[in-house]
């Protein structure tokens, strides 16, 4: 599902079955004719055989798995970036000494969740077609063509083919995701946490692609790029990851028991254990990288620290929460939404080369 699709989805889709049972998603498949007199029946009808195929492949695919479609192809699609990515990276460890052996790694935990969500907009469509604002046209397409594009940059930067592009352009839709989708819900409530902590977690996310897109290691040849940007214009992931993180930091302080990463809805299970000791390491963590980035002092060892302390979190917190459930789309979506986070933290800390980055402003 889109990153900000999986905000909602996380407060409020996930617990809902629809009358097609287990799979809400066949929703899709409800191709209603319209009578208006500008439309085309041949177009609908083109329209409904490309929804049936998308998604029942998927869902006759999946079933001699006895899992739901969308968990199912969420393991398949995770399962081939890590294969792919983890072939790319393995011959540029020996280039990396001490823990800067982790970066190459970061570029691979972003690519995984971009495929992960991106599948979901092909397995519960109609889900996330609910979240598009109900301004914009033909919510259908715009699901199904960020799918495809997330899919497309998952892709291209695990391989590093065209991968400055695909983050920039990652970067911009998650933007513009915070502004349309997440702005207007704190604006509505701006006393809900969980609708800060959303708005900003995209922020991060898209702080991560525009750091990665700027630096010089998302080119095949790590060379530098011929237009490098300017002091400010790499202030901006610095913000972007800076400001996130220092909140999410004061949220860990002052309400613990909530999983820790990004503070949401999610209560960490009793049987974690040193759930409450882990939470406020992880918030003074998090506040003290989110100030030293704000700041510009030690981005490098900031960013780096935090991106392990937040991998830490996920083998802690997460993982063992997705092993008790291994088809269960919230801990899916809970595990590599805190993947993504990890991803995004690294690659900024990996554009963050401390012996180029003298400017400050």
């Amino acid at each position: 599902m889109s990153v900000a699709s999986v905000s909602c989805a996380n407060l409020v889709h996930w617990s809902h079955w629809s009358q097609f049972g287990c799979f809400p998603w066949l929703a899709a498949l409800e191709c209603g004719h319209s009578k208006s007199p500008g439309e085309r029946p041949a177009l609908q009808i083109l329209v409904c055989c490309f929804q049936q195929f998308v998604v029942v492949v998927p869902a006759l695919a999946s079933a001699p798995f006895g899992m739901p479609a969308t968990a199912f192809w969420i393991y398949v699609c995770a399962l081939l970036l890590f294969i792919i990515g983890l072939i790319k990276i393995f011959a540029e460890l020996p280039q990396e000494h001490g823990v800067d052996k982790i970066m190459p790694f970061g570029r691979l935990f972003f690519a995984i969740p971009m495929a992960v969500f991106g599948s979901e907009h092909f397995t519960d469509t109609a889900n996330i077609a609910t979240l598009v604002p109900s301004w914009i046209p033909a919510h259908t397409f715009w699901v199904y063509l960020v799918g495809l594009a997330f899919l497309c940059a998952a892709l291209s930067i695990a391989v590093l083919v065209q991968a400055r592009l695909a983050a920039a352009l990652v970067g911009m839709t998650l933007l513009i995701f915070v502004f349309v989708m997440d702005v207007p819900a704190v604006v509505e409530d701006p006393r809900n946490r969980f609708f800060w902590a959303l708005a900003l977690r995209e922020l991060a996310f898209s702080g991560g692609a525009f750091a990665f897109a700027m630096s010089p290691w998302s080119t095949r040849l790590r060379q530098p790029s011929p237009a490098q940007p300017n002091a400010a214009g790499a202030a901006f992931p610095r913000f972007f990851v800076g400001i996130p993180s220092l909140f999410y930091g004061v949220e860990h302080l002052l309400h613990p028991a909530y999983a820790p990463g990004v503070p949401l809805q999610k209560l960490t299970p009793e049987w974690i254990p040193g759930r409450i000791f882990l939470s406020y390491f992880v918030g003074v963590i998090l506040i003290v990288a989110g100030v030293c980035l704000l700041v510009n002092k030690k981005t490098r060892v900031a960013a780096t620290s935090l991106g392990l302390t937040i991998l830490l979190t996920l083998l802690w917190i997460y993982l063992p929460m997705l092993l008790r459930a291994p088809t269960d789309l919230v801990a899916l979506n809970y595990f590599f939404d805190t993947l993504l986070f990890c991803g995004a933290i690294l690659l900024l800390a990996n554009a963050s080369d401390e012996k180029t980055a003298v400017a400050r402003i």
